[in-house]
């Protein structure tokens, strides 16, 4: 449970506006791709599963989420709610990125969020398509997606 007085508007339980404005408010954090400011909206004790991590509190999501961008370099993310209920969302999620050799990567996933004020529990299931840099679909820099840029459905992903 949250122990400390934070929050994150908008807070449960959510309807069909306030569960659209946490996804995106979580895809703008994560493309901030500033492991600190992410984990601000995490619980002291949030608990990950992240492929085959399972990080416990804030600062083992910071330390995950360093490493993640050391090796997925110019990251590029779009989340889209999936379905929401009176305190969890899940989400799809697609994101672009390349490894030190150059070599480029669409990672695909879901995920299953539940929060007591700030995020309790996240849990993600990701895959990875090596993709060329030609087939690449997220081109607006580094930072937060435009708004009048395509969502995933738009996209055909």
């Amino acid at each position: 449970m949250n122990t400390s007085n934070e929050s994150r508007p908008p807070l449960p339980p959510f309807n069909d506006e306030t569960a659209h404005q946490k996804v995106r408010l979580a895809e703008d954090g994560w493309n901030s791709r500033d492991p600190e400011r992410i984990a601000l909206a995490y619980t002291i004790d949030s608990r990950w599963r992240n492929r085959s991590e399972f990080p416990v509190g804030r600062e083992q999501i910071i330390e995950f989420l360093t490493r993640k961008w050391q090796r997925e370099l110019e990251y590029r993310l779009i989340k889209q709610l999936w379905a929401f209920t009176d305190n969890r969302i899940a989400v799809r999620f697609a994101y672009e990125w390349h490894n030190k050799d150059g070599n480029w990567f669409r990672s695909y996933g879901n995920e299953n969020w539940e929060f007591d004020c700030l995020m309790l529990t996240r849990h993600a299931s990701i895959n990875d398509l090596p993709i060329t840099a030609h087939d690449r679909l997220f081109h607006w820099p580094q930072g937060r997606r435009p708004d009048d840029h395509l969502e995933l459905s738009e996209l055909g992903l």
